[in-house]
């Protein structure tokens, strides 16, 4: 059993003895006792004192007797201003130990048929660009959200929701009929996301040319000059045939998009995501172009003189919102409202959480409200899992485009950062090797970097920073997990394994302060997994692994292993590396970086 429950359920006989209460074991608040206090673990009294009518400092010395009277692993115990600071007995940290490393699913729960059912959606790229900086912190943490809720025994449904249609689509298609000639992926050697987004980009070239031409020839403003713009009027055309079905424009459309998904797949399949399904706004915009047409018969909408369809949120403390242009397009809202009925007609969702920037947080406020409005009652309960932007320090990487970081060029460039920071650590490896190293590493830095701060605060993406063996890192933890393994390797043990040969039966050594506080932390990862779940926070999981990596090397430095010549304590430092190695390999599969074996 984990020792913290271990606690709480001594706690609550003590005070049921004491106090004649029946207080339950889940009740009780055990936690990790904070550094400037003696102890491993502390008890917050102050919910018993209506039962034992005394002070907090008399009610935890009470208490604190009893449990070392009564409860093996207590050792002693001091009082704090009314908490209860116990130490465990040192002997019994040898038990928690083996637990954990008898324990295959350490940290982790396994779904079942009855298990709630959440829905992720991550990603919700454009097609008509490729992948970029946002895109990769979205797709990081949707993924790694996605890990953390199936860890904790949820079953999770991983989905995507692809921008294939609307103006920016018709925008790329309208530049490639006028000046791609021709141009395919094979043709230009161009990834097909890329090829596309070169044509959105000229397209926005010639508007803005356009309106600069006709402001100077009219004398008109800017605003003025864009009404009159014959470009964007072709684009909104091919929009309009789009919607009522040409075959010319839906075959171009298929075409130029079957490009950009080629290019998408080689994207996600670097960065290591997945979906379970895949959506499409060109499925999905016309179920919510029908619900809003039958909210607007039942009155729950209105129409202005020029046609457009609008929702009247002013009741809930917001404004007017729009759901259908005057033309009779659809907007992103309608889309969404559309996206959400087909997700619970084709699951039985519990959890509906959407990974999505905080400039999106008013969108989903007003999406929330107009689900509930047509009915679906599930509209309340929707989770905006809203997050920080990412940026990079000027000059430090270009994008395609100028103004927006590339995914391929960041990973491209966190690879070669990755191999130069090296500095000759891959040289005893084959070229692959080295190479495939070089991969993981840069990998890690950057999903480490993305994930390690609390999603909700805007960060500044360092590539630099991110790989440094000694930092805050995920090369750090990359190379402390390799360290472990060479040292199994150099003792014998198979990696992987959990209890190496000579640890188990006979009497256990008891563990020294470094030790004990080793296996405290190792302790704490199933309520660490737990915590992130319902915070939607990798960061939690990052930064413990960054501290069990800490206390990991502090251990390394000041106990001898290989070098110790007992040969049971030499085999329980073995047992307590493989545990961490174990350990941090499962932390950073939530996040999902890869560790290598060898660095």
């Amino acid at each position: 059993m984990q020792i913290d429950k271990i606690i709480a359920e001594a706690t609550a006989k003590a005070v049921n003895t004491l106090y004649g209460t029946d207080l339950a074991a889940d009740k009780v608040q055990v936690q990790a006792t904070r550094k400037e206090f003696e102890g491993n673990f502390t008890v917050v009294v102050f919910p018993f004192l209506r039962a034992s009518r005394k002070s907090p400092e008399e009610t935890a010395a009470e208490i604190g007797r009893r449990l070392v009277e009564d409860e093996p692993a207590v050792q002693k115990f001091n009082v704090a201003k009314g908490f209860l600071n116990i130490s465990v007995d040192p002997a019994f940290w040898a038990g928690v130990l083996i637990d954990i490393a008898d324990r295959q699913d350490w940290g982790f729960k396994a779904p079942s048929e009855q298990s709630e059912l959440y829905m992720v959606e991550y990603s919700s790229p454009n097609t008509n660009k490729p992948l970029h900086l946002g895109h990769v912190r979205n797709n990081l943490l949707g993924y790694s959200v996605a890990q953390i809720l199936k860890a904790n025994g949820y079953r999770v449904v991983k989905t995507n929701i692809v921008n294939d249609r609307g103006i920016h689509i018709c925008k790329s298609m309208l530049a490639w009929q006028k000046w791609g000639d021709g141009a395919t992926p094979q043709s230009s050697g161009k990834k097909g996301d890329h090829l596309i987004g070169d044509f959105y980009v000229a397209f926005d070239k010639h508007y803005r040319r356009e309106i600069a031409e006709i402001m100077e020839r009219d004398g008109i403003s800017e605003e003025e000059a864009a009404a009159r713009s014959q470009l964007m009027a072709e684009a909104r055309d091919m929009l309009r045939r789009w919607e009522q079905g040409d075959p010319e424009v839906r075959e171009l459309w298929k075409t130029m998009n079957s490009w950009v998904y080629a290019g998408f797949d080689e994207t996600y399949k670097r960065l290591g995501v997945d979906f379970d399904k895949i959506y499409y706004e060109s499925d999905t915009y016309l179920e919510g172009k029908e619900l809003v047409l039958k909210g607007l018969e039942q009155g729950k909408m209105y129409r202005r003189e020029d046609g457009s369809v609008w929702a009247d949120l002013t009741g809930e403390g917001l404004d007017h919102k729009l759901l259908l242009r005057a033309d009779g397009t659809s907007v992103y809202m309608t889309q969404d409202i559309g996206t959400a009925k087909l997700r619970f007609r084709d699951y039985p969702i519990d959890h509906m959480v959407y990974v999505v920037g905080n400039e999106q947080n008013y969108h989903f406020q007003v999406l929330s409200l107009l689900l509930d409005r047509l009915g679906f009652k599930w509209g309340k309960d929707l989770v905006h899992f809203s997050y920080g932007m990412v940026e990079l320090p000027e000059g430090k990487m270009k994008s395609r485009e100028g103004t927006v970081v590339d995914a391929d060029d960041l990973m491209d460039e966190m690879t070669r950062t990755a191999a130069e920071a090296a500095e000759g650590r891959f040289d005893s490896m084959s070229p692959e090797e080295a190479a495939d190293t070089a991969r993981m590493v840069g990998m890690g830095a950057l999903k480490y970097f993305l994930l390690k701060v609390d999603p909700k605060k805007n960060m500044l993406f360092n590539p630099k920073e991110s790989i440094d063996f000694n930092g805050n890192t995920g090369p750090f933890l990359q190379y402390t997990h390799a360290r472990i393994c060479s040292l199994l390797r150099k003792a014998g043990v198979q990696e992987g394994a959990a209890v190496p040969a000579g640890a188990e039966g006979g009497s256990l050594p008891t563990p020294g302060p470094k030790e004990i506080s080793l296996i405290q932390r190792l302790a704490d990862f199933p309520q660490v997994v737990a915590e992130a779940a319902r915070a939607f926070s990798p960061a939690l999981i990052a930064n413990y692994a960054y501290d069990l990596a800490k206390l990991y090397n502090q251990f390394y430095h000041d106990c001898p292993i290989l070098r110790e010549e007992n040969e049971e304590v030499r085999a329980w430092r073995l047992l307590l590396s493989s545990t961490v190695a174990r350990t941090l390999r499962g932390a950073a599969g939530l996040l999902g970086m890869e560790m290598p074996s060898r660095m």
